[in-house]
This record gives C-alpha cells, structure tokens and sequence, in this order.
C-alpha cells in the first residue's frame, strides 16, 4: 500500500518534473508535517510562497524543524530562477539541483515525522535514510 511519502518520492524522482511540480511537492512535504501534528496549513504566503509560509508554521512550538528552513528558501530560489526564465543553457542544471532540494526536504521531514529529535542539523536525516536502507536490504533477505 502507498503512503503520502512514496507518492512524493516519485513525484521529485519523475521525469520531466517541473519546476511548477517541484514547488508544489515542497509544499505537500510541508502539509503532511502539519497535518500530523493536527495542524490545519496555511493558506498564507511568506515572501511571495506558500512554502515558506507553511515552514514557518511547522516551526511554531517546534524550533528544531528550522533547520529546514534553508533548505524551504533554496527550494524557493532555484523556483524564482527557472521562473524567471533567464537562460535557457542553465534550465536543466538549477532544475536537477531543485529535485536534489527537494528531495533532501522530504528526507528531512519524513525523518523527523519517524524520530521526533532528528533535526538540530538538516542533514541528520541520514541515520533514517540508512535505517531504510536496512530494512530493504533486510526483506530482500527474507
């Protein structure tokens, strides 16, 4: 049965995603944060994006999950540069750095959904990574 997350992962892992696509994941990731801890999102935008709304909602009572912020506001960025549409010779690198943001803001939140301590540093999220890892190569033993 899929969850939420596996229907995100292959969201940020599909081709052809879009920046559009990409952004709209970043948010999902977001929601699914808020509405496990019995909180409505926001509808309300912060500098422009409903993303950083929704982060700065989920860091409320919680400041460990600041340290996903950054990572919200990169997401944020790479979306404003391909919007914009600059240079078409740099597309393809900022969108591929996009899906590399986003998917490290849903490892980040769905580990911190599983282990409520994870998060004084983002890239804390590897010990879950890791744990999945294991727990494949574990069933694929039998």
């Amino acid at each position: 049965m899929a969850t939420p997350w596996d229907e995100i992962e292959r969201g940020v892992e599909a081709p052809g995603q879009t920046h559009e696509g990409l952004m709209a994941l970043g948010e999902q990731i977001l929601e699914n944060w808020l509405e496990g801890r019995g909180i409505t999102p926001t509808e309300a935008r912060r500098e422009s994006f409903r993303l950083l709304a929704l982060h700065h909602q989920g860091a409320k009572d919680e400041p460990s999950f600041n340290a996903c912020r950054e990572t919200c506001r990169e997401l944020a960025w790479h979306y404003n540069l391909l919007k914009s549409g600059g240079p078409e010779e740099g597309n393809a690198q900022r969108l591929a750095m996009m899906v590399l943001v986003a998917r490290h803001l849903m490892y980040f939140v769905r580990g911190k959904m599983e282990v409520a301590e994870l998060g004084e540093f983002c890239c804390s999220s590897r010990p879950i990574r890791e744990m999945d890892k294991e727990s494949l190569q574990n069933q694929a033993r039998g």
